[in-house]
Parts: structure tokens; sequence; C-alpha cells
């Protein structure tokens, strides 16, 4: 009988435990955010990639032995400070919890790069760089359809800039072939 009352007390507890990792609570107290999880799961990727972008990047500054390789390098610092700064904003606008990290695969491939040198550096770091931009092309295509206009609007502006720098890292890439 005791467990029984037991059971029933701690009922409310674990659902209130459970209820405060809900993905669609904001960041602050009891208020929602106004992007469903489609919209989350966008401005995650986002600033993941973004951010990752930038610490890469902030590497191959560095490391690049050729001058176009950390000529893009500067510019995705630049690039991807700024959008980092936009979904930040979206981010905070839309109530969305936070703050995002750089996720572990990428941190992998982010020590991967860091272990080499030289023009084996350079073409691993544009590799890099095309893949990503592919793969973000098509999650800010998804963005720009998302039902919440601000995930429009956001996914919608950096696109074009998004598209630019895959042409160029395509470019660089075959450069160096």
């Amino acid at each position: 009988m005791k467990k029984i009352i037991l059971v029933i007390m701690l009922l409310p507890v674990l659902v209130l435990v459970q209820s405060c990792d809900d993905p669609l609570k904001a960041n602050r107290y009891d208020n929602e955010t106004a992007v469903d999880t489609p919209g989350l799961d966008f401005i995650k990727a986002a600033i993941d990639g973004s951010n990752t972008e930038v610490k890469v990047s902030e590497i191959a500054e560095n490391k690049a032995t050729n001058p176009k390789v950390a000529a893009f390098a500067k510019m995705m610092v630049n690039t991807h400070t700024a959008a980092l700064a936009k979904l930040i904003k979206l981010k905070n606008k839309e109530l969305v919890k936070g703050p995002y990290h750089i996720s572990q695969p990428h941190q992998k491939m982010i020590d991967s790069l860091s272990t080499l040198s030289g023009e084996q550096f350079d073409r691993a770091y544009m590799r890099v760089m095309v893949a990503d931009h592919e793969k973000a092309v098509e999650l800010f295509k998804e963005g720009e359809e998302d039902r919440t206009n601000a995930v429009q609007t956001c996914a919608r502006d950096l696109l074009p800039e998004i598209k630019d720098n895959l042409h160029s890292g395509e470019t660089i890439l075959a450069s160096l072939k």
C-alpha cells in the first residue's frame, strides 16, 4: 500500500520533470517558442554549421598554404560570423532554448583537419567546405518552406550567400587538383 501511495505522489513530479525538457518550451519561463520542430531543427543545425565554419576557417586562415584557400577561409570567417549573428537573433526572437555548441561530429572533423598541413590541408579543407555548403543549401531550402515566417525570411536571406560560397569553394577545389 505504501508503494502505491509513493508512486501516486511521485507521478506529478515525473510529469513535471519530463515537461521541463520539452523542445518547444522557450528559454523564458513558461513561454512556448513560435517555431515548430522543423523550425527548431533548422535553427539548431544552422547555428551548428555556422559555428563549425567559423572555427574550421579560423584554423585554415593560419594553416592554408594556397593564397586562394587562405582568402576563402578569411571570407568564411566573416560570412559565417555575420550569419551566426542573424541566426542567434532569430533564436532569441523565437524564444528558442540554447545555446548551441559545435556538434560532436563537426568537432571530430575539425580535430581531424587540424592534424593536416600543407597542400593536404588545403584540399581537405576545401572538400569539407564544399560538402558542408552543399548540405547547407539543402537545409536553407527546407528553411524557406518552414511554417514560421521568421525562419523562412532568415533562410531566404542567407541562402544566396551560401550558394555563392559553394560556387567559390567548388572553383577553388577544382583548381587544387
